[in-house]
């Protein structure tokens, strides 16, 4: 519990119209993109660096958990404050400072929203490439924290790969400015890659500092669709082995496609077990060649049906398809957990051959999507409810997913984070002594862990040892380990309180 004297202190600092312990305003900032909620105890609402340094100071003082949050989307309960305390909404922060067109570098504030952030540069004639699929609500500063990809991430790079220097409030309410504006920077650590990825476990960013580019020149997309996943995958290590490029290359699985179509019933082929959509962009010349280049290698793998978009306005229709995805699945199936597994890009025929395989043994329903040109797919468990009995069988699935992907090469996550669904996971994915390194970081900036605790680190990884290295369980809200839920948290999360 937060003393009265202590919210007084913290209303006078964000003042009294921007900090909300009314428990309308608290459930509202009880949950991210997954069904999991636990409500904070107070809502702030900071409007600069200065106020989260205030904040900040109060809460390392009193131990008061903090969880920075955007728009709420993410997809590994990231920003759910598991563990109360207060909930810092960043949402005022939301000004675009400056566009350095000479330099091609931007200043904007946290709350900027994706998609007004690139539709902004693009009316200059300038290009942000990240763009995840929430890109009409999600924050570039939740994008900072999860280190956000999107299908542009096969050419371009992800989020991490634009952004040049952070201002950013620590714990104990010191404020960092780290990077710079400048293309080259190697004066010491590399601090803002430290911070990006982090899920506001070591620091609040205030300031974001982006690179920019230019508008590509021209854009051409190819929908193409198969009788089989297996020959969708084969196409995409193809495109890739003759040393092809695309700006993005999607897929989806015949259940998407079919659940898509239903809801948007703009002529997908659904009768295809398997979609894939290309888009190529840059010089014109450029384009033509790898767009029909692309096209051949679709035929000569035996895509059943193939479209080109020309226009604008054709491209976007076929867009339409991959951005509905998430809201189609949800009105075919009430809960999905969303695991977004990577391994090399000449790995995910087998890859897509695992999940029918494990799908099959575990008798569940799977809908899987996502950016194949880099070896990400969104493997989405269907389930009807959180029920023991049926979490029985997604969880030993889930387990033999991860298991499969690692052997693979791969790696559990490659945009959503790790939150605190796969924190039991983080070993798998990273190594033990990776995951030691990065408690010791953790311990650094945040003795009190006070920042968004109990993400990320579930278990301590150095206590376990053989099997249970690879067979740790998902996070169990019924189990308390270290940084597990407490009690009064575990009922919130279970939406019992």
């Amino acid at each position: 519990m937060i003393s009265n004297a202590v919210k007084e202190e913290l209303r006078k600092i964000a003042g009294k119209d921007n900090f909300f312990d009314e428990i309308e305003e608290r459930i509202c900032y009880s949950y991210d993109g997954t069904t999991f909620k636990s409500k904070p105890d107070i809502v702030l609402k900071p409007a600069n660096a200065q106020e989260v340094s205030h904040v900040l100071k109060v809460a390392n003082r009193e131990k008061i958990p903090v969880v920075p949050r955007g728009a709420g989307t993410g997809l590994s309960g990231g920003s759910v404050p598991i563990e109360g305390g207060i909930v810092l909404a960043m949402n005022r922060m939301k000004k675009i400072l400056s566009i350095d067109e000479e330099n091609l570098v931007a200043f904007v504030e946290p709350g900027v929203i994706n998609e007004e952030f690139q539709k902004e540069v693009e009316r200059r004639g300038l290009f942000y490439p990240p763009d995840p699929a929430s890109q009409k609500m999600c924050t570039l500063g939740g994008n900072i924290a999860e280190c956000a990809g999107g299908p542009h991430c096969l050419k371009y790079g992800v989020t991490r790969d634009y952004v040049l220097g952070l201002e950013a409030v620590l714990a104990d309410g010191s404020i960092i400015n780290t990077g710079g504006q400048v293309m080259k920077n190697v004066s010491g650590y590399d601090l803002t890659r430290l911070l990006i990825g982090s899920e506001g476990t070591l620091g609040v960013v205030t300031k974001i500092v982006l690179k920019l580019l230019p508008l590509p020149e021209d854009r051409r997309t190819i929908l193409a669709a198969f009788s089989t996943m297996e020959r969708a995958a084969e196409t995409v290590s193809a495109i890739i082995a003759s040393r092809l490029i695309p700006a993005t290359l999607e897929f989806m699985d015949g259940v998407t496609v079919k659940v898509v179509e239903e809801f948007l019933k703009i002529g997908l082929p659904t009768t295809a077990d398997a979609l894939l959509l290309i888009e190529v962009d840059g010089k014109k010349e450029a384009v033509e060649i790898d767009y029909e280049k692309i096209m051949k290698i679709c035929k000569d793998k035996g895509a059943v049906e193939l479209k080109g978009a020309r226009t604008s306005g054709e491209r976007e229709n076929l867009w339409k398809a991959r951005r509905a995805v998430s809201a189609a699945l949800g009105r075919i199936c009430p809960l999905k957990l969303n695991e977004d597994v990577v391994v090399p890009r000449s790995k995910l025929p087998l890859l897509i051959t695992k999940v029918k395989e494990i799908c099959t043994e575990f008798g569940i329903k799977s809908a899987n999507y996502g950016h194949a040109g880099d070896g990400n797919i969104h493997v989405n468990i269907l389930i009807e409810s959180r029920a023991d009995d049926e979490m029985k069988k997604v969880e030993p699935a889930l387990e033999k997913l991860y298991k499969e992907v690692v052997n693979l090469g791969g790696t559990i996550s490659g945009e959503h984070g790790i939150g605190f669904l796969k924190s039991k996971y983080l070993a798998l994915g990273a190594g033990v002594e990776s995951v030691n390194v990065m408690r010791k970081i953790k311990d650094a900036l945040d003795p009190n862990n006070i920042l968004n605790p109990g993400k990320i680190f579930a278990v301590n990884p150095s206590s376990l040892s053989g099997e249970e290295k690879i067979n740790s369980p998902r996070p169990s809200l019924t189990k308390r380990g270290d940084n597990s839920l407490s009690k009064g948290a575990r009922k919130r999360v279970r939406g019992k309180e």
